[in-house]
């Protein structure tokens, strides 16, 4: 009999109970940026509390569904990589003014559906940009997708924002004692128990913050059981020009960060993503973001936060994510247990989040590694892409005063600083002109074309980063 080839671990099977715990860590993980979104622009339109609570559950819904389409596949629609999908914060802004200038949910769910349609038309033009994702722009942008999302955890130890006591001593302790957990868990605890760290670490904080009145389960008795979300709730979509152009530009924005994200998961689970799996992965999105305007939801991008949970834990099952999307839709099912997952204190997830999210910049750093940096301008290309990258986390006003278009692209600092390393990679490594002498290790360019100063590892195999 021939030998049967190994599985990839990408796509081995855990044992359910494995499954079940690896699943709910990775819903944990995203869980609160999920639901921020509707929030956000619910209450922006400033919605009753009914429509806002069915917001959520429509949102939850259709993460699940836009996850098991990405991880398990179906035709040429998903990249079935362990990522999941969650709603765009990139789409916030548009949406809350296409939402409050006149045009209502309606306008808003228009555009959303037409942004989706788009997505899927140009997802093999963006499959066959690949090529210029060396090693050199990848790490960039992974380490620039970890660093970016360290505010966000940062704004959940201190308590949230816009929490009354944000920042209090209790909140940032807590959140310090979960971190304590899941580094101790990881060094000291059987390898089973290290892979859900982070599970353990957020159970143990919300059994500590219970009797410390830090957490209130107070709305789970008045969630219903069972909810279900019906097309076009709010009424009819309404296809305003305007209203479509904002949403366009948003979807430029998020196919710029899933590239990223899909290339940084690539390196973690050691399966490069190839032009085909990214414009699958892409087409997915584009599929989901229909699949929210029509459900009374909004655009889906694959989440950055649950990168880090891949490489940190070192569980690469793409079913594990899917069966967190399974969870996902028994979450927008059943409202009640949703309830019971949003009581996790934000400063629990800040304090597990610290670890995720600085996994994901190691892992970039890893990434670069493997580049070279001597006699050429690679330093250069790194040096100012994570610094336009960072500029609008460290500085969120910065771009207040450009166009709506330009601000909804360089709010964003993982697109800000993905465009930036393409283009200095392009001006430096790819574009003829006088460069620094190449070092005898140096690889040509495909097709030819000469490094350009000489930008090792570029087309260098990619290994296993973690």
């Amino acid at each position: 009999m021939a030998p049967t080839s190994p599985v990839h671990p990408v796509d081995e099977v855990p044992p359910v109970r494995q499954l079940a715990a690896f699943g709910l860590q990775h819903v944990l993980a995203m869980y609160a940026g999920a639901v921020a979104v509707p929030l956000i622009v619910g209450g922006a339109m400033k919605l009753p509390p009914a429509d806002l609570a069915y917001l959520i559950t429509a949102d939850l819904l259709v993460c699940g569904i836009a996850t098991l389409v990405q991880c398990v596949g179906l035709w040429r629609f998903g990249a079935r990589l362990p990522i999941m999908q969650g709603c765009t914060f990139a789409a916030v802004s548009p949406m809350v003014m296409i939402g409050t200038t006149g045009g209502g949910l309606p306008a808003v769910y228009g555009a959303v559906i037409v942004a989706g349609l788009a997505i899927m038309l140009l997802a093999p033009v963006f499959g066959r940009l690949l090529r210029f994702f060396p090693p050199l722009v990848t790490g960039t942008v992974i380490l620039i997708i970890g660093v970016t999302l360290l505010p966000v955890a940062g704004n959940w130890a201190a308590g949230g924002s816009g929490a009354a006591d944000f920042g209090a001593p209790e909140n940032l302790g807590l959140a310090a004692f979960v971190l304590l957990v899941v580094v101790g868990v990881q060094r000291f605890a059987p390898p089973f128990l290290g892979r859900i760290a982070v599970l353990t670490g957020i159970v143990v904080g919300v059994a500590v913050a219970v009797p410390l009145g830090l957490t209130d389960f107070g709305g789970v008795a008045d969630a219903d059981w069972v909810g279900i979300s019906t097309p076009f709730h709010f009424g009819a979509p309404a296809f305003e020009a305007s209203a479509i152009v904002s949403m366009l530009v948003v979807a430029l924005v998020c196919m710029t960060e899933t590239t990223g994200d899909f290339i940084a998961v690539g390196e973690l689970t050691d399966r490069p993503v190839g032009p085909r799996a990214l414009a699958d992965g892409l087409r997915a999105d584009g599929l989901s973001t229909v699949l929210g305007g029509v459900f009374n939801t909004f655009p889906y991008t694959a989440y950055a936060q649950n990168v880090g949970l891949v490489g940190m834990t070192r569980v690469r099952s793409r079913w594990v994510v899917a069966a967190a999307g399974g969870l996902l839709v028994l979450l927008g099912l059943l409202p009640k247990l949703g309830a019971v997952v949003a009581a996790v204190p934000a400063p629990v997830l800040g304090g597990a989040g610290l670890v995720m999210f600085g996994t994901v910049a190691a892992g970039g750093l890893r990434t670069l590694a493997r580049v070279g940096f001597k006699d050429n301008h690679n330093l250069t290309v790194v040096a100012v892409s994570v610094a336009v990258g960072v500029l609008p986390v460290g500085v969120p006003t910065v771009y207040d005063r450009f166009p709506d278009w330009f601000q909804t692209v360089m709010h964003s600092g993982i697109s800000a600083g993905c465009v930036t390393a393409i283009l200095l990679n392009l001006l430096f490594n790819h574009l003829p002109g006088r460069t620094a002498p190449a070092p005898a290790s140096a690889l040509a360019e495909p097709g030819g074309l000469p490094g350009g100063g000489a930008e090792q590892g570029v087309e260098q195999p990619r290994e296993e980063v973690v």
